[in-house]
Order: C-alpha cells, then structure tokens, then sequence
C-alpha cells in the first residue's frame, strides 16, 4: 500500500481544478475562467487496489491586493508545508510571465519533490512542447516534469505513476468510497457560486458568496433553497437578469450538476440577497471580506 498527500499550486488560471477533476474523472472542484476562482482548499482521493493518493488543490497564488487575496494565498502557502510531494501546474500555451516567476520564488526553499507539470498541451505541438520544458528547467531543480492536457485526459497515467514514486505513506487516509474530504453542502454551493461566475463573466467580483438554507429530502428527490448573497444592489439585479433570466440560467445548470453530483432529482429554488439583508452578515464579512483596495 502506498499513500501520501500532494499539493496542487500555481499561479491563478492555469487548470490546477480541472487537473484534479480530470485526474479523479469526477468533478469536486469548480472551474471558472476568472482567477482566484478556488477559495478553499479541497482534497480530492484518488483510489486504486494498492494506491491512496491524497490531492490538495489550492487557490492560485498571487500578488494580493486585498484582505480576500492575502487569506487566499495563505491557504496555497500552508499545502506547500502539509504535503509530501508539490505539483506545480503551468499553462503551457501561454508565456512563461511574472506570476510563475512569482511563484517559483516561493518554492525556493522548499525541500520535498516539486514536480512541474505543463498543462494544455492539446494547444501545442511537439516541438512546442519540448520548448516549453527546456523553458522551465533551467529555473528550478525539479524533480520530473510532466506535460498533460486537463481537458484531454493526456498523460494522467504517466503523472499517476510519477507521483507514485515519491509517495513514503502505506497508511489509508480515507474510506473505499471517499473522493473529496468537503461535504455535499460545501460542493453545492460550490457549484452554484461556479455557475454565476461563469454567466456573469468579470460583471460580477469575488465578493459573491453561496449558502444552502435548507434541503428538504424526498423520496426521490430533494427541494434546496439556497441563497446567493452580494455586497450590493447592483450586483443583486445582474445576477437576477432581466425578468429574472440570468437567475434561472444559473439554477438550471446548477441543477444540472447537483443532480449528477447526488444522483437524485432536484429542485433548486434560489434567491439573491444582499448582504446587509442577510442573517449572517458578520460571518460574510469575515470569510469572504468586501473586496477592497488598500
């Protein structure tokens, strides 16, 4: 038995969460195209006869400019100390810039295996891609890159059995049937909070925070009332769309993938409230902050 705990981290928007749903072939962690999506850190496990492999998935590290992005990367920051092995994730069609240098700079005293893994590489070419790794090795000793496509499924059993080499544990961590340490509640509103930053594109920031207020279990379905609470009006009628159209966009694709998520038929009932409205407003305020410059 072999087991052991690897951290994902990367500078924002390089596909670490769709790396981790790939590599799982489920989704636990949302994807959106905005940085900085990844608030928490989730652990998704990976299973197989004689193999529990522990995925820490992080938020993308930064320059923080606000109380939202200092807690952000502080989450990032403690994976690196609480794992046996760190992948570092690039986005291989794009240039080597600022944010990975940023990036490697904090890994620089780091002392466990870093592997580099190069992300979209169904965007490159051979030759591209051979540029790409002689690219990044001469920055950092790495102890073995591994180009892979998130979207493709490309060489996610060659990463597989990499990390298997680093991996000293011969504990199992988790249960047969346990992929992600977070409850359904968290996932949900997961899903939700990925479907209006999807819809609303940069309109909406990352102040927007969701919360189930109550789940009604049926027989064979279940009735969620959630709420999606913003830090002020403006934001509360561009969610709500026309007529109510943006709103129940977002609750049919949520559905969607709450349905295939729980395997049980839902109705989803949402409602936008700002958060001077909201019961737990202290509580918004301390996890999510309003985002401010300072």
């Amino acid at each position: 038995m072999k087991s052991g705990f690897v951290g994902i981290i990367g500078r924002a928007n390089v596909g670490k969460s769709s790396l981790l749903n790939s590599i799982l072939e489920r989704k636990i962690a949302i994807v959106s195209n905005k940085s900085q999506t990844t608030r928490n850190t989730i652990q998704g496990i990976y299973h197989e006869d004689d193999t529990q492999i522990v995925f820490v998935d992080t938020p993308g590290i930064h320059k923080p400019t606000h109380k939202m992005g200092r807690e952000l990367n502080r989450q990032a920051y403690y994976s690196i100390d609480d794992v046996d092995v760190i992948m570092f994730v690039v986005d291989g069609s794009t240039n080597l810039g600022g944010g990975d240098k940023y990036v490697l700079e904090k890994l620089k005293d780091v002392t466990k295996p870093v592997i580099l893994v190069i992300n979209q590489i169904d965007k490159l070419n051979k030759e591209q891609i051979f540029n790409k790794i002689n690219e990044y090795k001469d920055l950092y000793p790495f102890s073995d890159i591994v180009p892979v496509s998130a979207l493709k499924h490309k060489n996610i059993d060659t990463l597989i059995k990499v990390l298997k080499t680093y991996l000293k544990d011969n504990i199992k961590y988790y249960g047969d049937d346990d992929i992600t340490n977070k409850s359904i509640e968290f996932m949900i509103t997961e899903l939700i909070r990925e479907k209006v930053f999807n819809l609303t594109e940069q309109e909406v920031p990352h102040s927007v925070a969701c919360v189930i207020e109550s789940v009604e279990i049926g027989k064979t379905s279940n009735t969620i009332n959630a709420s999606i609470i913003v830090d002020r009006d403006s934001l509360k009628k561009i969610i709500i769309g026309a007529n109510g159209s943006k709103i129940k966009e977002i609750g049919t694709l949520a559905r969607k993938d709450i349905e295939e998520l729980i395997n049980k038929k839902v109705y989803l009932d949402l409602v936008v409230k700002t958060v001077k409205k909201w019961r737990d407003r202290e509580k918004y305020l301390d996890e999510f902050g309003i985002i401010e410059k300072e």
